[in-house]
């Protein structure tokens, strides 16, 4: 369905945008989030934002430096512009380590100094001689305060950046880490200079490890009140991008960009609405521009089972603690955006948190990219993927059958003995559910466990097909289609009056490959 038409005049898309001015003085679309930052600014003093890769958090600290720097033509018609005492300014210090990578503690340390040097120069301080990096930020904040009269406001963008690109080098990586709580732990000696400070990044360290006893910071990542203070929601996309809707199939850029959560409305992804509206074509912008290999490695090390991070649980301590030599499946999949919050449940006073896959973008890239790692050739991959879209689309089970046989049976020998990956009893049922899952289907995991036996329902093409995965190693052949019918799974979905298909796949680990493949159709 296309989104009706409207008269709204049309701006230009901030593509790569981060600079304030810059959107507004070039007539650029802007969803305003000064209601928030204004929230922000009157309940409190110091925060914390964590949220993943391109996703505005350093739009929204230039924001916030031009609103405390008194820019008032640039926010003319914004919510700010009538709610904000503009008769006072404070003198504001950025700090960023958004530029290049930094290799070695020392490379860090040069950094901070000319980052330092830079506040200097602009606030026309004066730099000391002699003066180790926390006693150069400290300086910078009495002097800043002395000689303008008001404390100052620190913002620091990408604050975690330097120890994330060594995250590969733990040695390396915890220098780094040291070297930022060097900088950071100032703030709390100078509360009495500081009138506001906000720290983002992507992952979430911990207070004790980076922090060093800077208790006051406010974490609202999940906080609800925030949920949408970085990315767009859906009257976001319907209001201020009305102009460019038109000739978009609207439930498809839903489908695509929209479900990211933290505990709070559902929010769509910016950098993949503003390239949709622009290209025109639905296609996976933000995963395309860098999944960290780190990231790939780690699942894979790991084993993970690919259905399970459908319905991963994990307490709110979980998904906050991060560290250089702790670092959770669970936590590592949120704080980079590849999970994100599907509901919360209270255990008594203890939320725990659901994890889903944010939307289709990001299941079918995360999915397509294990397989890759999953087989010996990759082209093999994108071979199967389109037989089984044409094999499903035709209900073609004798040949849904063949395909899956023939490819488990086309994986040498050689490469199963040196891959652990192949060696672990939910190898067999990731492969499956993940050509699915990489091919953009609706499925549903109604049952998960570690051992490799799932549910997997598949709606495609007004049919429903349900599967169930065994091991015969493990349970005896001739079981999965059995408890399908037994279990009545089909039962859920008869009110949608569509053909129901239900499919026992066995597999077997001695011969890898499948060795049973049945199926009762329901008309």
């Amino acid at each position: 369905m296309s989104h009706a038409t409207t008269t709204l005049p049309r701006k230009k898309l901030p593509i790569g945008i981060q600079t304030f001015a810059k959107l507004r003085q070039q007539n650029c679309y802007y969803v305003d989030k000064t209601p928030q930052i204004l929230q922000l600014v009157e309940q409190g003093s110091y925060y914390f934002l964590s949220r993943p890769r391109r996703f505005g958090k350093s739009l929204l600290l230039d924001t916030i430096a031009e609103l405390f720097e008194g820019n008032r033509p640039l926010f003319a018609g914004l919510h700010a512009d009538s709610h904000w005492n503009w008769e006072q300014r404070w003198p504001v210090v950025r700090i960023s380590f958004s530029d290049g990578v930094l290799h070695s503690r020392t490379e860090l340390d040069t950094r901070i100094r000319l980052l330092l040097q830079e506040n200097y120069a602009r606030l026309g301080i004066a730099v000391p001689q002699d003066q180790d990096i926390a006693g150069l930020f400290g300086h910078l904040l009495q002097q800043t305060h002395q000689q303008t009269g008001e404390p100052v406001v620190v913002l620091v963008d990408e604050y975690d950046k330097p120890i994330l690109d060594n995250i590969t080098h733990p040695d390396i990586a915890r220098e780094m880490r040291d070297g930022l709580r060097n900088l950071y732990s100032v703030i709390k000696g100078q509360d009495a200079h500081v009138r506001f400070a906000m720290l983002t990044g992507v992952s979430k360290f911990s207070k004790v490890s980076l922090f060093s006893g800077l208790n006051q910071l406010n974490d609202i990542t999940l906080d609800s009140a925030y949920s949408s203070l970085c990315g767009y929601t859906d009257e976001d996309v319907d209001t201020v991008f009305a102009p460019e809707l038109p000739g978009l199939d609207r439930e498809q850029v839903r489908l695509w960009y929209n479900g990211y959560n933290w505990d709070g409305v559902g929010i769509y992804n910016p950098f993949d609405v503003l390239l949709l509206l622009q290209k025109r074509q639905f296609r996976p912008y933000w995963f395309e521009t860098g999944t960290p290999t780190f990231l790939l490695d780690v699942l894979t090390q790991r084993r993970t089972f690919m259905p399970a991070l459908e319905h991963m649980l994990a307490s709110e301590n979980l998904l906050s603690s991060f560290d250089v030599d702790d670092m959770s499946t669970e936590a590592l999949l949120f704080q980079s955006g590849y999970l994100t919050i599907d509901q919360v449940q209270y255990l008594g006073v203890q939320p725990r948190y659901r994890l889903r896959y944010p939307n289709l973008e990001v299941r079918a890239g995360l999915n397509e990219t294990m397989l890759r790692r999953y087989l010996p050739e990759a082209g093999a991959m994108l071979e199967h993927t389109g037989q089984l879209h044409a094999l499903l689309q035709a209900n073609d089970f004798d040949g849904l059958n063949t395909l899956f046989t023939a490819f488990f049976s086309s994986i040498p020998n050689d490469w199963y003995r040196n891959n652990p990956i192949a060696q672990y009893e939910g190898y067999y049922a990731s492969i499956f559910y993940s050509h699915f899952a990489a091919l953009g289907l609706d499925i549903r995991l109604e049952d998960v466990t570690n051992k490799g036996r799932i549910d997997m329902t598949v709606l495609f093409n007004r049919h429903v097909y349900l599967f169930e995965f065994k091991v015969v190693e493990l349970v005896p052949q001739g079981k999965a289609l059995e408890q399908i019918v037994q279990r009545g799974y089909a039962e859920k979905y008869r009110q949608r009056g569509e053909p129901i298909h239900l499919i026992g796949v066995e597999f077997s680990k001695e011969k890898r490959s499948v060795v049973g493949f049945e199926v009762q159709s329901l008309i």
